[in-house]
């Protein structure tokens, strides 16, 4: 078996990988990511494309050429969420324009930039197993480069491998906090077409949900007038849903779709739970997918997983210079994304908690008869502002009868703001977790006695 030695191992090619690579190399740091896939078909990943622009991406490499060579639609001005049982469809506006990418040409795009700035890509390359110490330190990770077994060594592994990665599975986390609270109930099975139409769709400035009776939702989003990612998504612990039906009848339904042609087709694993509590051990970090470090309601990962990626390895360049890579010398990355988007991914999850103890046609009739932004801002943790008192009588009258189950709502965002808070006072040190759990799990108690809900975790 040949070895190889790098300051920093990452592993998988995706969002995460490539961010987390560009960050360390250009701290001149050697590091190598390894992907499964051959150098073709780097890129090639199941996702819904839409983000909502290049703001939240780390400054570590060229984002006007990423923008330029990827992002095919970036006129998204508004989400329609489509009401299965009515024409009765909620239309929010977007306080600044999202956009929707070609998903390989993004992926061949940051891996070429990780590249250009120091990094190496070791392709075809299947990690099996990691190495550890006898004090549990993460040193290195084995597996197969183009069918030859190989080791690498390395002073810090970072997990880019995406969904129920394979390296969680063999590590063994006993000596650390690493979050093993991990069930396949968290996450939802996602599948996605890339059509071509002969004509253009007129909602091309616009991101289109539906939802399914398995606890997940349809999506329609437009990289160009005439190609559109469609795909759809539903919770694993729902009875299997048939996805590729599923996506085909609905479109046989808009005669807008036009003659399509459907040119890629993928599925994936996407987390739809809170991010794990703890990312870190000895020697080791998981971001993005990996980390549970996706907006558990739409699924949303691609920022995320960028910026989770660029703080672990600022945090393992430091621990490299320090010759300290322990649970405490890498704490401070959970830290960093547990009081940025960590609080609010893990605040909006207490409404997808609500939403299980409750029948997809009552949720869909709650939302259709509650104001548009006022929901969407509800579910953001955000303010709106006072609501008109017509707009108020109107609203307590279309939503008759389902008045017990809004008191419910309002209880969870209540709740859902002081986990949110909590998070803020996520600890410095591994020694004050356990407190922090423990306050944690008892504001969660609460959310599941109001919502009536089974525990998710």
């Amino acid at each position: 078996m040949s070895a190889e030695s790098y300051d920093i191992v990452i592993v998988g090619g995706g969002t995460g990988g490539a961010f987390a690579a560009a960050t360390a190399a250009t701290a001149g740091l050697d590091a190598v990511i390894l992907e499964r896939k051959p150098a073709e078909a780097a890129g090639h990943i199941a996702c819904g494309d839409a983000i909502k622009g290049t703001a939240t991406f780390p400054d570590v490499m060229d984002l006007d050429y990423l923008k330029d060579e990827a992002f095919t639609n970036q006129s998204i001005t508004r989400a329609v969420f489509e009401n299965p049982s009515s024409d009765d469809d909620i239309e929010i506006g977007f306080r600044g324009p999202g956009a929707v990418l070609d998903r390989k040409r993004y992926g061949e795009v940051i891996l070429e930039e990780a590249e250009r700035l120091g990094a190496e890509i070791h392709y075809d390359t299947v990690v099996q197993d990691v190495v550890q110490d006898d004090d549990g330190t993460i040193t290195g990770v084995t597996g197969k480069r183009k069918g030859e077994a190989v080791a690498y060594d390395a002073e810090i592994v970072i997990d880019a491998a995406g969904a129920l990665s394979i390296l969680q599975d063999k590590a063994e986390f006993d000596g650390s906090f690493f979050d093993t609270n991990v069930r396949y109930s968290q996450f939802c099975s996602a599948y996605r077409e890339v059509v071509e139409v002969d004509e253009p769709v007129d909602w091309d400035d616009a991101l289109v949900f539906k939802p399914t009776e398995e606890l997940g939702y349809l999506w329609y989003f437009p990289r160009s007038p005439t190609t559109i990612n469609v795909g759809v998504g539903f919770q694993m612990d729902q009875p299997e849903m048939k996805m590729i039906s599923a996506i085909e009848t609905d479109m046989k339904s808009r005669p807008e779709l036009v003659n399509p042609e459907v040119v890629d087709k993928l599925g994936a694993a996407v987390p739809t739970r809170r991010p794990y509590d703890s990312a870190v051990a000895p020697g080791y970090l998981a971001v993005g997918d990996a980390a549970g470090h996706v907006n558990p309601t739409t699924g949303g990962g691609i920022p995320g997983a960028a910026q989770s990626a660029h703080w672990a390895a600022l945090r393992a360049i430091d621990a490299i210079e320090r010759d300290d890579v322990s649970e405490a010398a890498l704490w401070e990355y959970n830290r960093d994304v547990m009081t940025d988007f960590g609080k609010h991914f893990a605040a909006i999850d207490c409404f997808n908690i609500w939403g299980t103890a409750h029948a997809v046609d009552e949720l869909t009739e709650i939302v259709s008869s509650v104001p548009a932004q006022h929901l969407a801002d509800a579910m953001a943790g955000k303010n709106t502002g006072p609501m008109p008192l017509s707009l108020k009588l109107r609203t307590i009258v279309d939503t008759f009868g389902h008045w017990e189950k809004l008191m419910q709502l309002v209880k969870v965002r209540g709740k859902a703001a002081e986990l949110a808070d909590h998070y803020d006072r996520y600890p410095a040190s591994p020694s004050g977790f356990p407190a922090w759990q423990s306050v944690r799990d008892e504001i969660m108690d609460e959310i599941y006695d109001i919502s009536g809900a089974e525990p998710k975790y």
